[in-house]
C-alpha cells in the first residue's frame, strides 16, 4: 500500500493518501487544506482518487473537500453524526481567524464497522466519539515484503502521548476515553497509529504509556 502523509494548513492537519500499488486507486483522508499540494502529490505517484474520507467534521480536516471534489469526482464520506459540520465550514473557520470552503453534502454517511474498499485494499470504520460525536477511525491490514501490516487511521481521537480536545461542541472527555479504550485499545499492540496532527505512534506503546488513557 502507498501511505503519504503531509501536514497541511496554518494547524498543520494531517492529510493522507493511502494508494493501491495495482489498482492506482486511492483514498484521500482528511483535505484540510492545500489542495495543491494534495494533487501534486496524486499526480507524482499517478493515483486515482475513488473516495474523500473525514475522520471528523472540523475545517481544519475537511477544508478542501469541495475543490478536491471538483477535481476528481470523487465521493465523499464522513460520519452521519458530523455530516451536518460540512455546511458550516466556512463559520467555523472565520470563528478562528481563517478560512474555509463549505463542503458539498457527502455521499455516503458512514457508520461503526462499515468497510470502504479501494483497489484491492478495505478499511474498516471504527465509530470513536468524544472530540467530536461522529469521529472515525480508519483500521487495516495489507503486506509488505511478504508480512503483515495493520495500521489504523486515528484523526483527533488519539495522539502520540495526548488525546484530541474535547471542549468543542459535541466533545466529551469520558466519551473520549472511552471510545479509545474499547474500540482502539483492543486492537493489537503492534499496529501503527497515523494520528491527525504530529507524528505516528502505535497501540501497544500509548497503552502502555499514554497519560490520558493508558492502561499500564
Amino acid at each position: 500500500m502507498i501511505i503519504r502523509q503531509m501536514a497541511l494548513g496554518p494547524i498543520q492537519a494531517n492529510c493522507f493518501i493511502l494508494g493501491c500499488e495495482e489498482t492506482r486507486q486511492a483514498v484521500v483522508i482528511d483535505p484540510g487544506d492545500d489542495i495543491d499540494r494534495i494533487l501534486t502529490t496524486l499526480a507524482g505517484d499517478r493515483l486515482t482518487v475513488v473516495h474523500i474520507i473525514n475522520t471528523h467534521g472540523h475545517f481544519d480536516h475537511v477544508g478542501a473537500n469541495k475543490r478536491l471534489k471538483e477535481v476528481t469526482g470523487a465521493d465523499i464520506l464522513i460520519h452521519s453524526d458530523d455530516a451536518p459540520m460540512l455546511s458550516k465550514l466556512s463559520a467555523a473557520a472565520a470563528a478562528w481567524g481563517m478560512s474555509a470552503e463549505n463542503s458539498p453534502a457527502a455521499d455516503r454517511l458512514l457508520e461503526n464497522g462499515d468497510t470502504i474498499t479501494f483497489g484491492t485494499h478495505t478499511l474498516t470504520v471504527l465509530h470513536t466519539p468524544g472530540h467530536s460525536p461522529g469521529g472515525i477511525c480508519l483500521y487495516t491490514e495489507y503486506q509488505e515484503g511478504g508480512e503483515t501490516r495493520k495500521a489504523v487511521f486515528v484523526g483527533d481521537t488519539l495522539f502520540a502521548g495526548s488525546i484530541g480536545r474535547t471542549d468543542f461542541p459535541g466533545g466529551s472527555f469520558d466519551v473520549l476515553i472511552n471510545s479509545i479504550r474499547t474500540r482502539l485499545f483492543s486492537l493489537d499492540d503492534d499496529v501503527k497509529v497515523y494520528p491527525g496532527h504530529m507524528g505516528s505512534t502505535t497501540i501497544g506503546h500509548e497503552k502502555r504509556s499514554n497519560p490520558f488513557c493508558g492502561i499500564g
